[in-house]
């Protein structure tokens, strides 16, 4: 698609009496799969493009250029695309997410075109969180994931994150850590054959949160890995983008808190009938199990990542020694 055309586009999905002013570079899609970026109109209006573009050769940062890799990128467009065509209607401002405008789908392209979060109050990416912000961010998990509880993820991942095992063979084949190797299946299946499931963000990492300038509100973004799964994997993974392993530890108990005590609110908001203590303590107990299924990934993916630590690598070795005594 020339310039001109994704342009054009544009303009018909938004106003076509109007007029690009210029568009701004937010950040290119992984292993060089397109980019995003915003677009500024003339009346002072603006949207987000995610426009992706299939390369003729990935170039994945750390060595996984594979077909099973271009495949699962692939898939995960167009459930990016299928997510903000349907279920994405359902979130509220409790779990705010960008609004759908308008999409495009060609043999080598999408197009995404999406409300400008920037434009719409939420203009801070900051790198460093405060205690308020990162609860923000797990009441925004909570609801999120009382709004989802049981839904059918048709069209979506049948199981949510970009770190799930059957996704990553070659990750797996790859682990040195042999006991949490032979494990990954039991994990694997304690989370996804939980009682309570929900849609899971998937890459809930805080790169994919928007702030409020002035606020505690937050939207996110990015939902390519977006399906069915316990809610513990997005709460894990959140809590490693944002925590060192010492404020991971230290501040467990305190933050967990507060997402149940929300999710048991949300659910209650949503009038979700089901039994919420059961909710509550199936999922506190997976939550170990949620970091271990995410250890394994780095295991295999990254070898000595910053986020195998001791607070990782602890709960990880709880898993696999409550696992060996259930044999």
């Amino acid at each position: 698609m020339t310039t001109a055309e994704l342009h054009r586009r544009i303009l018909e999905a938004t106003d076509h009496r109007a007029h690009i002013l210029r568009t701004v570079p937010i950040q290119t899609l992984w292993s060089g799969y397109g980019e995003i970026f915003r677009c500024e109109l003339t009346g002072g209006k603006s949207v987000v493009v995610k426009h992706i573009q299939l390369p003729d050769e990935s170039h994945h940062p750390r060595g996984w250029d594979t077909l099973i890799g271009h495949q699962r990128k692939l898939k995960s467009y167009q459930v990016e695309m299928n997510w903000y065509q349907g279920l994405a209607r359902l979130t509220d401002e409790y779990s705010r997410v960008p609004q759908w405008i308008d999409g495009w789908q060609g043999e080598r392209e999408m197009l995404l075109i999406l409300e400008d979060l920037n434009a719409s109050g939420y203009p801070s990416r900051p790198t460093d969180l405060t205690q308020d912000q990162i609860k923000s961010c797990l009441s925004w998990l909570a609801h999120f994931h009382a709004r989802y509880l049981q839904s059918d993820p048709a069209g979506l991942w049948e199981i949510g994150s970009y770190w799930h095992l059957d996704t990553r063979p070659d990750e797996w084949q790859a682990m040195t850590n042999q006991a949490l190797q032979s494990a990954a299946k039991d994990i694997d299946t304690r989370l996804n054959q939980a009682q309570y499931q929900t849609l899971v963000h998937g890459d809930a990492k805080l790169a994919n949160f928007c702030f409020s300038e002035n606020g505690p509100e937050v939207a996110a973004v990015d939902f390519q890995y977006i399906g069915r799964g316990c809610g513990m994997k997005d709460v894990a993974y959140f809590l490693s983008s944002c925590l060192s392993e010492q404020a991971c530890a230290s501040h467990e108990t305190e933050l967990l808190n507060h997402y149940f005590d929300t999710l048991t609110s949300a659910c209650r908001r949503y009038d979700v009938r089901i039994n919420i203590p059961s909710l509550v303590g199936e999922w506190r107990v997976l939550y170990k199990y949620a970091w271990a299924d995410f250890y394994r990934f780095l295991d295999g993916w990254s070898p000595g990542h910053y986020k195998m630590n001791s607070y990782s690598q602890r709960l990880t070795n709880e898993v696999l020694d409550e696992l060996k005594h259930e044999v």
